[in-house]
């Protein structure tokens, strides 16, 4: 009896130290996220405080703690400034101990930080930030891009409105890295289908007054005047060319970058008929149906694909720390690469060498008048693009992290 009591203890001893080593591989005894968005300025509907929430979420669900030690979130504005995004994602990484900064806002911002995440060895996931130098020229072994990206966006929507007649084009573009990754990939795609590009004007960030930049575009007599820019100069130039009767003179408007809440400001009047291409809407099914419930009833409206993405991006996360049993990054990294990602909006997606997640995109279109049923009704799904097809090819990266 003795000898069975002592092999009890010892096994005991054992499983008390075991447990011990797991949790001293949490640095800090806590595991800690930060959200860096634009909370306040032309893409906060699309980002903002909804990817502060969705992350809430996804910690929620995994309650609050993983690999016995407690989940924690930080978040800030990155103000749509380079300078602002770099000073907050050094400030997380040696003064707060942050182990992954997740949305990255903008795309030079996102840029900037993902640099950042590479200098300390500390994983970036960009949610919100469009451009493919990312996963490009600029990408990082400690860096992904998770939701969507320039080339995904124009190759789905110039492909299907070029495909219908609208063979050339004159685009408005945001004047910052977004905007012009956006012209050049839809500007190669309508191209490659034999169409034309005939011009674009550069507009600056958070433009309100487009009326100089659409005359251009009118006067160019292009069949189609692609939108490359987002958030609120989406919605400003896309009312604006409605009051100048742009569209009703027979040209079209296409949006490279739209989302459900740019749907919202503009009204069905307005926006029927437009077709853009995304990663998630909140309508398709039983699935996304649900965690928008969820999200709506903390954030009064249903999640944009960027606030969907970051809840994807953060389990996904928390998920690898909990199979590497360790934040360590490195450690991370290679669960992240090795789990497949599945979610309500992402079916066994995978994580390239270059940080592409690849997952399906879908092409959309606004919803008349007189098909919604309700106020976030507007949209509906058209076309799947699957993921191979939506992205840009890996052997046409200029990643100098692939072995080619």
């Amino acid at each position: 009896m003795k000898g069975l009591i002592r092999s009890v203890a010892l096994a005991s001893t054992v499983i008390a130290f075991a447990s011990l080593e797991v949790a001293a591989q949490v640095s800090d005894d806590v595991v800690k996220i930060a959200v860096m968005a634009d909370m306040s300025g032309p893409f906060a509907d699309q980002q903002g405080p909804g990817d502060v929430v969705a992350t809430k979420l996804a910690i929620e669900d995994f309650g609050g703690m993983v690999l016995g030690k407690p989940i924690e979130i930080v978040d800030g504005d990155m103000q749509n400034k380079t300078d602002v995004g770099l000073t907050l994602a050094r400030r997380w990484y040696d003064l707060e101990k942050v182990d992954v900064i997740l949305g990255l806002g903008s795309s030079a911002v996102g840029i900037a930080v993902q640099n950042v995440g590479r200098e300390k060895n500390k994983i970036t996931i960009a949610t919100s930030a469009g451009t493919t130098e990312l996963t490009g020229k600029a990408c990082s072994p400690t860096g992904m891009h998770w939701v969507y990206d320039t080339y995904a966006l124009a190759n789905g929507t110039a492909t299907a409105v070029t495909k219908a007649g609208g063979d050339s084009w004159y685009f408005v573009t945001a004047d910052y890295a977004f905007g012009h990754s956006l012209e050049k990939d839809a500007g190669g795609v309508v191209q490659k289908l034999g169409g034309k590009v005939l011009g674009s004007a550069k507009a600056p960030l958070n433009t309100n007054d487009f009326s100089s930049f659409l005359l251009q575009a009118q006067a160019s007599k292009a069949k189609v005047i692609g939108l490359a820019n987002a958030g609120t100069d989406t919605i400003n130039s896309m009312k604006q060319a409605r009051e100048f009767g742009i569209m009703a003179a027979g040209q079209k408007m296409a949006g490279l970058l739209v989302s459900l809440t740019n749907i919202r400001a503009l009204g069905l009047k307005d926006a029927q008929g437009l077709l853009f291409t995304e990663a998630y809407y909140w309508d398709q099914n039983d699935e996304t149906r649900a965690f928008a419930k969820r999200f709506q009833a903390k954030h009064g409206k249903p999640p944009t694909m960027m606030q969907a993405g970051i809840y994807s991006a953060a389990v996904h996360y928390l998920k690898a720390v909990k199979e590497a049993g360790t934040d360590d990054t490195q450690k991370v990294l290679t669960a992240m690469r090795r789990l497949p990602v599945n979610d309500f909006m992402t079916k066994n997606g995978t994580i390239r060498e270059d940080g592409r997640m690849m997952r399906d995109m879908y092409l959309l279109e606004a919803k008349r008048p007189d098909e919604s049923s309700g106020e976030w009704d507007l949209m509906k799904v058209v076309a799947r693009i699957p993921a191979e097809q939506a992205f840009r090819p890996l052997s046409d990266s200029e990643c100098p992290l692939i072995q080619k």
